[in-house]
Order: C-alpha cells, then sequence, then structure tokens
C-alpha cells in the first residue's frame, strides 16, 4: 500500500455561504383583492467549520484545493416563505493544528478531536417586503439583498502530538527503529535526510500503548533555520519525552558524546524548555557500533535491546503523562463588528467604513427607490448624517460605502 505523503503547513482560502434574497410578493386571492405583502426571507448562508478530527493524519487535500465554500442560503418567495438555511462545509484538520491569519497571528490552537474553530460566517439572508410592512407602508415594493459571506485566507501548520520523538543526526536509525517497534514504514535508505516528513507510528508494548513520532534529522545549526530547520524543530514541541538518538557507527568519526551535546544545544537554542522534558539517551546500530558507548545500546536491526528500550520508554511516558497539564483548545473569539465611522480619502471624498452600515448598503436594492428611501431612513436612525457632517461634508461632495458611492446633498440620510 502506498503511503499517504504528509503535508503539514498549508495556506487556504475560505468563504462562508452567503445570504439568500427576500421576496418582494403580495397576496393574490380572488376572494382577497387587496392582499398585503408576503414575501418571505432569504436563508442565511452556511458557515465554515475548521475542525480538529483524529481521523485526518495531513493536510495534503489543502495543498492543491485550498479552496473551501459553504453553501449559499435559498431565495425567500410567497406566502412568507423563508428560504433555508445554507449547509456548513466541514474542514477537517489533523489534531494539533494551528490556525493563523493572514497577518500571521495565531486565532486557534486545535489540540484534540472535535475541536472547532468558525472560520468564516455565512452572509445573512436579506428580509422580505412582509418585513417592512408599518402604518406609513402600507405595501412596500422592495425587499432586502443576501448578505456576502465571509472570506478569509488562512495558514494551517501541524504540530505533532506524540508521546516521544526521536531527535538524532540524519541517518542515525530513527526510521529502522520506528519500523521496528510499530507498524509505521518510512522510507529507509542510506543517505541524508532520508525522512523528509514525519511519521507517526503507534507503539504497544506488554500492557503500554504510545505514539513515537520519527521526524527528519537534526543538523547542526537547525535553530537558525539550516538543513530542515525548524520544520523540524516544531514537531519537537509537544512531544512528551524525548528520545535522543546517538549512532555508534557515525562514519564521520563524531563520537556519541558530541552527538548528544550538539543536539541537546541545538534544541536548547530554539526553546530552552525543551532540556527540562524528561529525556532518553539511546545508541543506536549497537550490533555495526565503531564507538564506545556506557548507556543504553540497540540494534533495531538485530531487535537488541529493544525490550529493554521500550520497557524504560513506557515507564517515562506513563510518569510523563501523570504529571502533565492537559492541552487546552484555543480559539479567538471574533465580535462581529458593528457601528461605524467617517473617514476622508486622498482625492477629498467621504467614506463611511463599518460592518453595521456597509451591511444596509449591501443588502438593499439600489435600483429600488423606495428601498433607496429605507436605507436613508436607516442612515438617519443610525446617526450616519451627522457623523457626515462633523466630518466636513457639503453638498456634492462624493460617500462612499462599501462598493456603493454616492454624491452627499442635504438630507442624504
Amino acid at each position: 500500500m502506498a503511503q499517504t505523503e504528509f503535508v503539514d503547513e498549508v495556506q487556504v482560502n475560505l468563504r462562508g455561504g452567503d445570504g439568500g434574497a427576500g421576496a418582494a410578493s403580495f397576496r393574490r386571492e380572488s376572494h382577497v383583492p387587496k392582499g398585503g405583502p408576503d414575501g418571505g426571507d432569504g436563508g442565511s448562508g452556511g458557515d465554515i467549520l475548521v475542525i480538529a478530527d483524529h481521523n485526518t493524519a495531513s493536510l495534503l487535500t489543502y495543498r492543491d484545493h485550498p479552496h473551501r465554500r459553504a453553501e449559499s442560503g435559498k431565495h425567500g418567495t410567497g406566502q412568507k416563505c423563508h428560504g433555508a438555511r445554507g449547509k456548513d462545509t466541514v474542514v477537517s484538520v489533523p489534531e494539533g493544528t494551528i490556525v493563523f491569519s493572514r497577518a500571521g497571528e495565531v486565532v486557534a490552537d486545535l489540540v484534540s478531536h472535535g475541536a472547532t474553530y468558525v472560520a468564516a460566517r455565512g452572509g445573512r439572508g436579506g428580509r422580505g417586503n412582509a418585513r417592512f410592512l408599518t402604518n406609513a407602508r402600507r405595501a412596500p415594493s422592495f425587499a432586502e439583498q443576501g448578505e456576502y459571506g465571509e472570506e478569509v485566507w488562512l495558514r494551517f501548520e501541524v504540530k505533532l502530538l506524540a508521546d516521544a520523538v526521536l531527535v538524532g543526526f540524519p541517518n542515525s536509525g530513527k526510521s529502522t527503529l520506528i519500523s521496528a517497534v510499530s507498524a509505521a514504514k518510512p522510507k529507509i535508505a542510506d543517505y541524508p535526510f532520508t525522512t523528509l516528513t514525519p511519521h507517526l507510528g503507534v507503539v504497544r508494548f506488554g500492557e503500554h500503548e504510545f505514539v513515537l513520532a520519527d521526524i527528519p534529522g537534526l543538523i547542526e545549526g537547525a535553530a537558525e533555520g539550516r538543513g530542515l530547520g525548524h520544520t523540524f524543530l516544531r514537531h519537537v514541541e509537544r512531544a512528551r519525552v524525548l528520545v535522543i538518538l546517538v549512532d555508534l557507527a557515525s562514519m564521520d568519526g563524531n563520537s556519541p558524546e558530541n552527538q548528544e551535546k550538539i543536539l541537546l544545544s541545538e534544541l536548547e537554542r530554539y526553546r530552552p524548555d525543551l532540556l527540562e522534558r524528561p529525556r532518553l539517551v539511546v545508541g543506536s546500530k549497537a550490533d555495526v557500533a565503531t564507538a564506545e558507548f556506557a548507556g543504553m545500546k540497540i540494534s533495531a536491526v538485530t531487535r537488541s535491546g529493544l525490550d529493554i528500550f521500550l520497557g524504560t520508554l513506557s515507564t517515562i511516558i506513563d510518569s510523563a503523562r501523570a504529571e502533565e497539564v492537559s492541552h487546552e483548545n484555543y480559539a479567538v473569539l471574533r465580535p462581529r463588528e458593528e457601528g461605524f465611522s467617517v473617514q476622508r480619502e486622498d482625492d477629498g471624498s467621504f467614506r463611511v467604513v463599518g460592518r453595521s452600515a456597509e451591511r444596509v448598503v449591501a443588502m438593499a436594492d439600489m435600483t429600488n427607490l423606495e428601498a433607496i428611501a429605507y436605507v436613508q431612513e436607516r442612515f438617519r436612525r443610525m446617526g450616519v448624517e451627522r457623523a457626515l457632517v462633523r466630518a466636513g461634508v457639503q453638498d456634492g461632495d462624493t460617500v462612499r460605502i462599501g462598493t456603493i458611492e454616492l454624491e452627499y446633498f442635504r438630507g442624504f440620510s
């Protein structure tokens, strides 16, 4: 069976569904010659939900297909029939996925299965003309358009969730070891950087079960980004236990003690607190060792020392689990912006900025004179007129709201 490629960082474009339009219709029946407005509301658009899923192993699906859309709401119809809400779209990501905004800010850290972040909200459905019936407006001929759904660019980045992680130089035997103690089948060859992508293996030893990660080999200078650098190091951050694997058959004469010193130095330079994690130092390739080593020795090829290694590692992991403070899922709550402000443009025009004001224009049918009059009434109640006057607007000045451009005159709103 071909191995699935592991992709741990992607950019995605997400857009909530558009709201459906409200209907402008009137009750027409033979026995009711002058029926009132009965246009139903449009349904709201669906949301985009980013959800951590333990059945999702990689971000591969989003690398070549980064765009996701939620379903739009249905339009309202006559007889006060409301349109259906659009279906949400679920974007499944691996556990341990961090969500960044386009500006690079962390907006969600989805650690455990089921953790959810609402990334792009659907647009609100437009109101039908039945909603605009008043004592002064007995036969409203207009309805609202649906609001466009939110659109965002986000970056997903996975930090592996493993009980233990193998830390060693390229070609130090990490891939051979993980394939020997678990069902993981990484590619193995005798050249540096064989492991270019992380692998997770579930290890079962007696009554113990834990997740062991094999990730790209560390080189000196990785903390500054040399080699695979931070691509590797970020996957160490969430491991409970570090397994420092030193090569007892190193071809370049690098002693086990010096390997350990360099590896720990790189970890400390990247994140000093990593050295506070429980760790186990193990000498690999004991069957072809050319260097003396006083510590634990193993051979993944002959399986020599593996039972002692797994027993010791299981005990350390159990202890680390018992002492660990549970990781909390984290997401930024994004309150919908209300209110507005008036800004002066470089060309001397004025722009009204703010979701509440922009929504009024975006959802209005600006081809309908009665709808325009309703927009003016709404703006008057909201205080847009007063804000423009305070900003210095004069008759004949251009006022922009969203994508609409208007000419100001006294009583504009």
